[in-house]
């Protein structure tokens, strides 16, 4: 089980630091901006975590794995090779860009709940499911306000809305389903929302509708 969850960790880890550093590549940044932008991403989200449950210092500086991962990741994206094939196609791209962030999101929803079952006594749904969707949109808001863009939880495909419905999934079935069966139902809701939202360009209504 605990090799399980690592490597969901750094898989997760992984699928937002390319997000954050695909948004660095897009801005034209350095390789310190992009850097920094995908270490940002991956783990943004847990640190505001840590500190919504009084878990401090944050994980991210207790074990610096999940940092040299997304910072890996970063410069491996940051390499001309990879960044002229990546760069080439407009559609790759969005579409590279569109997979990180929906597995990142998956994972590190779910994630966020089985830390929150893990340091709250009695942990109630609503503190499952805010933990969760704070964990796994946390690193993107980040990500975008950096980049200097409208946080894309507010303007792309109910972004937040299929973390939300996820989380749900995945606090509701805690107890009954188990930790893993949760886990993957939970995430699997995350990316069949997503997926259909962009097949179907689904968008929450907005002001000027």
């Amino acid at each position: 089980m605990d090799i399980c969850i690592l490597i969901l960790e750094l898989v997760g880890t992984m699928a937002f630091a390319a997000s954050g550093a695909m948004t660095g590549l897009r801005k034209n940044m350095d390789i310190f901006g992009v850097c920094i932008l995908g270490l940002t991403t991956a783990v943004g989200g847990g640190v505001i975590r840590d500190v919504i449950l009084g878990s401090t210092p944050p994980a991210t500086f207790q074990d610096p794995i999940y940092a040299a991962v997304a910072l890996l990741t970063s410069l491996v994206l940051f390499l001309p090779q990879v960044r002229r094939l990546l760069m080439w196609d407009q559609r790759l791209f969005d579409l590279s860009l569109f997979l990180m962030d929906t597995a990142g999101l998956a994972i590190f929803t779910v994630m966020g709940i089985r830390i929150a079952c893990a340091h709250a006594p009695r942990p109630t749904l609503f503190l499952l499911v805010f933990v969760g969707v704070v964990t796994g949109v946390g690193g993107g808001v980040l990500r975008d306000m950096m980049a200097g863009d409208t946080p894309y939880i507010f303007v792309k495909h109910v972004y937040a809305c299929a973390s939300l419905a996820g989380a749900l999934v995945c606090g509701a079935l805690w107890r009954h389903a188990g930790e893993m069966p949760a886990m993957l139902l939970g995430a699997g809701a995350v990316i069949l929302i997503r997926a259909l939202s962009a097949h179907y360009r689904w968008n929450l209504p907005r002001a000027h509708d």
